[in-house]
């Protein structure tokens, strides 16, 4: 453990943990505004691509490219994002699937 210059320092460090963590799910909590958020949801509940695609097709939403959705559609939205999807939303996703790229699959 990092050693620190006062308490004070760690209880900055703590409630700004705090306020993240609460940002956080309160993010989380907010309805999916539309199917690219309903995506983004899926993606972070199952933590996979292909849980999230299989998702998306029993929804009938087509790609971009007009065909089925794909593993690789799940993630380019998740890497280039939508003007539709919050930021916040979409940062969680990331750092999700930056994780799992990381470390298999995150808890």
């Amino acid at each position: 453990m990092k050693s620190y210059n006062s308490i004070q320092e760690r209880i900055e460090i703590l409630e700004d943990k705090l306020t993240a963590i609460h940002d956080e799910i309160e993010t989380l909590k907010a309805p999916a505004k539309n199917n690219n958020e309903r995506i983004i949801f899926k993606f972070i509940e199952t933590g996979s691509t292909g849980k999230t695609k299989d998702f998306v097709r029993e929804l009938g939403i087509k790609s971009p490219r007009d065909g089925l959705f794909s593993s690789g559609d799940v993630t380019k939205l998740i890497k280039d994002g939508a003007e539709d999807i919050s930021p916040a939303l979409l940062e969680i996703a990331r750092q999700l699937a930056s994780a799992r790229n990381k470390n298999g699959p995150s808890r």
